[in-house]
């Protein structure tokens, strides 16, 4: 079955080869009537829109926000938010899985919230400190009533 630009091919033998490049594109219209919605587009004419037998939902990605927040104290909580949406909020957590979390994330957040973790630390050491010399003061204290 010849097509008609074969035919006018065979006809002017002395054409210069380009007529026959642009032939599939003119024989497939001709050929196959175009099916309405979801085809493949014209060459040269991208087409809008998703293509038929996307993977897009597959490929979407998903956002996560994480907060994790503490206090000079050392209590550590954490909130998780989809979107607009609260997954959970206010749940406690350690330092040390704070710490641990961090580490297993990247390198650099672990740095600073190491860091953070430190100085409350030796903040907590400190308050301990204070409060064993004021506890070992009420025991002198105590000891000389008692005599």
């Amino acid at each position: 079955m010849s097509t008609p630009q074969e035919t006018t091919t065979t006809r002017r033998p002395t054409s210069p080869p380009e007529p026959p490049t642009p032939a599939p594109a003119t024989d497939t219209a001709a050929a196959q009537p175009e099916p309405a919605g979801g085809a493949e587009p014209e060459s040269g004419k991208p087409r809008r829109g998703r293509p038929k037998g996307s993977t897009a939902r597959t490929t979407r990605t998903i956002e996560l926000t994480l907060t994790v927040s503490g206090t000079a104290d050392g209590d550590w909580q954490a909130e998780l938010k989809q979107g607009t949406t609260w997954l959970s909020r206010g749940l406690p957590v350690t330092a040390t899985a704070v710490a641990r979390a961090a580490q297993e994330l990247h390198a650099e957040l672990a740095a600073p919230i190491e860091a953070v973790i430190g100085a409350a630390r030796e903040q907590r050491a400190a308050r301990v400190a204070a409060l064993e010399a004021e506890l070992d003061q009420a025991r002198k204290a105590l000891a000389e009533i008692e005599v």
